[in-house]
């Protein structure tokens, strides 16, 4: 048997027994859809989602029901699903009074949301990035109090969809405010899906010189099928959680060109091929997909 060339002993030297697979649809896939989700239908999808062995589901949001209508059922959904053991159901919120809503919810694990472009910060939550983190700080507070898991997603890390290419410098300094707030994960993400291979290695060349590798995870959007080469790249850098959504759904309703996160079936294929366990099922995840892609 032929020895492996030095770029396989290079890449296999890098890479990691398990990864994390952090499943968005329910949330990131469902937001931007015009059709209506009934309460009973997202509760099924999630279900599924945790029967094929997904153990990080984000389920929903507790954003202004008139800006994000399709998760106006947050506080209802995260009292109706059955919480598994070994589960964790993570909730957006935007501000204090997100948080507020999530804890009467029994909600125990949260993710707050900023951005590396002051353009898409005023644009998503009409704020600066500097106003963002002043209403975070509470949720923190918060977050702290009641032991409560807590995300922070960086949105627009490479491209902007209003002022273009993001310097690399710009998205690390938000994510060192998201780690010096509390957040015990930060989550660098390609909202639009515009990063080329040259764009996660140059972000990832700083990373790994100013970053904790093992609190960074990765959300990908696959508008040019590049996703999957920047996990290549990421898995080599250090990280160890991405982003999917089952079934390529989502896109963010305040960033035009985002049409689909990485679908997670793709992403457990790629791992797996590897010989990265995941202890998920992609094709339950795929099935889980395209019934709810059904319902759209």
């Amino acid at each position: 048997m032929p020895e492996p060339d030095w770029r396989s002993q290079r890449l296999m030297a890098h890479l990691p027994q398990q990864v994390t697979v952090y499943e968005v649809g329910p949330r990131d896939g469902l937001q931007n859809e015009s059709t209506p989700v009934s309460l009973d239908a997202k509760v099924r999808f999630i279900d599924a989602l945790a029967d094929a062995g997904l153990k990080w589901i984000e389920a929903t949001s507790f954003v202004n029901p008139k800006l994000v209508p399709q998760l106006a059922d947050a506080s209802e959904l995260m009292r109706t699903i059955k919480r598994r053991p070994g589960v964790r159901y993570v909730a957006l919120v935007p501000n204090e009074r997100g948080m507020h809503l999530a804890l009467e919810a029994g909600v125990d694990a949260i993710a707050v949301f900023t951005a590396a472009s002051e353009a898409f910060s005023q644009a998503n939550v009409r704020a600066s990035i500097d106003e963002t983190f002043l209403r975070f700080a509470p949720v923190a507070e918060l977050a702290r109090a009641h032991n409560v898991w807590l995300r922070g997603y960086i949105s627009t890390a490479f491209h902007c969809p209003f002022s273009g290419p993001v310097a690399p410098q710009a998205a690390l300094d938000v994510t060192e405010r998201l780690l010096a707030l509390g957040c015990h994960e930060v989550v660098i993400s390609d909202t639009i899906g515009r990063a080329t291979p040259r764009d996660t290695d140059a972000l990832l060349q700083l990373a790994v010189q100013r970053l904790p590798m093992d609190r960074v995870a990765f959300h990908l959007h696959d508008t040019f099928d590049l996703a999957l080469c920047n996990v290549m790249l990421a898995l080599e850098a250090g990280v160890r959680v991405f982003d999917g959504a089952a079934g390529g759904l989502g896109g963010c309703p305040f960033a035009p060109g985002a049409p689909g996160n990485l679908a997670t079936e793709k992403l457990v294929a790629l791992l797996h091929g590897m010989g990265i366990a995941t202890d998920i099922d992609p094709q339950a995840v795929a099935n889980a997909g395209r019934a709810v892609r059904a319902m759209l």
